[in-house]
């Protein structure tokens, strides 16, 4: 996706853009955002799970 060049040229203007001391921050609320869509995710494919798995429950208890 990205090379090592291109990784370290982000890198490079962030901490120009940012400085050394807003970085740790900006990539713990980075983590925390990804790790909240994650679990949004997770919680959305289960739930579509359970509706596509309900009526296929309900046919085979009247069975």
């Amino acid at each position: 996706m990205f090379g090592q060049m291109d990784l370290i040229l982000i890198g490079g203007v962030a901490l120009l853009l940012f400085g050394p001391k807003k970085i740790p921050d900006l990539m713990k609320g980075l983590g925390k955002g990804l790790s909240e869509f994650k679990k949004a995710q997770n919680e959305f494919e289960s739930e579509i799970k359970n509706v596509v798995d309900a009526p296929e429950a309900k046919a085979t208890n009247k069975e």
